[in-house]
């Protein structure tokens, strides 16, 4: 069995052996674009090995149930692939989410990529039991994330499955966030409401062209988007002169449902609050090089029945929500979205929510940004196969 490593010390020992062969690299934006269905990952890996142990811990890890939706779904749709001929190749490798998955004691082509894409001595180390865990960006097309984890043998390989899966997660997370961004805001972005939430608010989060205001006070503003069957909102609060150890789980709880029950309400006196009926998932998280605590659950309407009692109103949904501390200004901030949409699957309307709240910028964020580009004003970046 596996010597138990940090994984971080794994993937130091092996990104530094490790060569991957893919491409060149010049003329990047004339080459292809990566494809595939937001979401999704597409994993190479052996039938074999998909339908035993190494793919459960695939399908549980890579891609674990999101607990806190109203009904089951999971983070990431995996689509499992073989690969037998240059065309089930081809297939594969015009893919934007790539995961290759294979032990070097099988005989499998998948194995075969592996070996063809490490240098001489990354295979020595991984079949002397050191496992590859390796990223590689943009290898075959352009906006591609490739994975590699190769191991010497099937028992090394779960191992190595289990460990890796989070920062995978993570990476995945990141790169299906910049493609949304980059279509959510390229199709029309209202920069004349970002002003204005700098000019009274001192700061801003990029605001597509079908939102709108819905209230804004002295440190509270609640974003909408409205149409026929969904919803979706974004509110962000700030707290002046805070004192940043008020950030722990039962504060950010409290503070949530003091301003729903506050600002966030319906057409027949309901309100908005934290549905406790469902487990919520806080966790630290780093929130654009700020250290915050990220918490997921779900809300629902409430409000007074005949007799004054506080009873469900029958609407709901997933929320995802950020608090942190933001040293320049001294403010703690809570950005927070929600989704109403009934009959639709949740996890990409959540994902756009957490696009929106990783557009945050401060007023110092915004002249810092300014300063580095007039500083900058040629700068170009090469980029080298």
């Amino acid at each position: 069995m596996l010597t138990a490593l940090p994984l971080s010390r794994l993937l130091f020992l092996v990104l530094a052996i490790v060569v991957a062969v893919g491409p060149g690299c010049s003329g990047q934006s004339f080459r292809l674009k990566a494809v595939g269905t937001n979401g999704a990952i597409t994993v190479v890996i052996d039938s074999v090995d998909w339908n035993g142990r190494v793919g459960e811990l695939v399908r549980s890890r890579l891609s674990p149930i999101i607990e806190t939706f109203p009904m089951p779904e999971r983070m990431f749709e995996l689509e499992s692939r073989s690969v037998a001929t240059q065309s089930d190749y081809d297939r594969v490798t015009a893919q934007k989410n790539l995961v290759f998955v294979a032990s070097l004691e099988d005989s499998s082509g998948v194995a075969r990529i592996l070996e063809s894409a490490f240098s001489p001595g990354a295979l020595d180390a991984v079949r002397r039991g050191q496992p590859a865990f390796v990223v590689r960006d943009d290898l075959w097309r352009r906006d591609q994330n490739v994975v590699y984890l190769a191991a010497a043998t099937t028992e090394q390989l779960e191992e190595l499955v289990d460990r890796a899966a989070p920062e995978i997660r993570d990476l995945f997370n990141r790169a299906e966030r910049e493609r949304l961004e980059a279509d959510m805001f390229g199709r029309g972005r209202q920069h004349d409401l970002e002003a204005i939430l700098m000019e009274s608010h001192d700061f801003r989060v990029q605001v597509q062209h079908d939102y709108l205001i819905a209230a804004d006070t002295t440190s509270f503003v609640w974003l909408r988007r409205i149409l026929a069957d969904t919803w979706r909102s974004v509110f962000v609060h700030y707290i002046e002169y805070a004192n940043p150890v008020l950030i722990e789980p039962d504060w950010i709880y409290a503070i949530r449902d003091s301003l729903a029950r506050t600002f966030l309400r319906g057409n027949v006196g309901g309100f908005v609050q934290t549905d406790y009926r469902r487990p919520l998932e806080t966790r630290e998280v780093d929130f654009l090089d700020r250290y915050a605590l990220e918490t997921r659950g779900l809300w629902h309407m409430v409000g007074p029945d005949d007799e004054g009692e506080i009873v469900e109103y029958g609407m709901g949904g997933p929320f995802v929500n950020y608090t942190f501390y933001d040293q320049e200004s001294g403010r703690i901030y809570m950005i927070d979205g929600m989704v109403f949409a009934p009959g639709f699957e949740k996890r990409e309307f959540v994902r756009q929510l957490e696009v929106i709240a990783y557009t945050f910028a401060s007023r110092a964020d915004t002249e810092s940004q300014v300063v580095a580009d007039s500083r900058h004003p040629t700068e170009s970046r090469v980029i080298e196969g």
